[in-house]
């Protein structure tokens, strides 16, 4: 029995990005994250790049402490590792990460230094933090994220938001989840997902935890970064009913 509600965690990194073009105070992730629990977000997430470009230390070392649910997102990185054990956020999504990339362009290639992740995990895992692994939905990725000894997966949904078209990229988001699920994996979800394509991940049962941040942040120009908020929630619910 698959629970009701799913989980809605809101990616800040782009309020980051509005602040970091002019490299000043405002606006600052942690206000909008406070905004965004109030208007009915289960979680926050963020992403602190090796780069900095937008997510800073400082956001992080705050969102740990203030906020109610902290999904830190994060490279394989040995600085921002050990940041990670010290902190130990409720949550910790490594995640690929190129410089030249604008955002996140797909998977955690799993195949590549396993150990190195391993360890990694282990050492997010032995302060009581959750290790989650942001792969693309292919049934490879799932079961060495298994064998790794990931607490959880969050799939990447960029092909499916970006070929809406093509019903192969739900069925690889409906196949992967249950795939994780029946290997005892936690499963999530998340990258371009709208208010417009939101509904048919949400009704996926095995998903409980959808991470958005881009959409709710430009939505959050015309309406209010609360109200893009309740919009989403409104979608993902509406999904969630109908089922699959």
């Amino acid at each position: 029995m698959y629970a009701a509600h799913q989980r809605l965690f809101i990616n800040i990194d782009h309020v980051a990005t509005i602040r970091q073009a002019r490299r000043g105070a405002e606006p600052d992730p942690v206000d909008a994250a406070k905004v965004c629990e109030d208007a009915g977000a289960d979680g926050i997430t963020a992403h602190l790049r090796e780069d900095r470009r937008h997510i800073l230390d400082r956001d992080v070392e705050i969102l740990a402490t203030k906020v109610k649910t902290f999904n830190f997102e994060m490279a394989l990185s040995d600085d921002i590792l050990d940041l990670a054990v010290r902190l130990r956020p409720k949550e910790v999504t490594i995640v690929p990460e190129r410089r030249e990339e604008v955002t996140t362009e797909g998977g955690l290639d799993v195949r590549h230094n396993p150990e190195r992740l391993r360890r990694a995990i282990e050492r997010i895992q032995a302060v009581g933090t959750r290790c989650s692994l942001f792969i693309d939905p292919e049934p490879d990725a799932v079961s060495r994220s298994k064998d790794l000894g990931a607490d959880a997966i969050e799939l990447h949904t960029g092909r499916y938001a970006h070929h809406p078209k093509d019903d192969s990229t739900l069925r690889a988001l409906i196949d992967s989840a249950a795939q994780a699920a029946k290997l005892g994996l936690a499963v999530h979800a998340g990258h371009g997902l709208t208010v417009r394509n939101v509904g048919a991940v949400s009704a996926i049962p095995e998903i409980e935890e959808l991470n958005i941040g881009h959409s709710i942040v430009s939505r959050s120009v015309f309406v209010g970064i609360a109200e893009a908020v309740r919009e989403m929630r409104k979608v993902m619910d509406a999904g969630r009913a109908a089922g699959p």
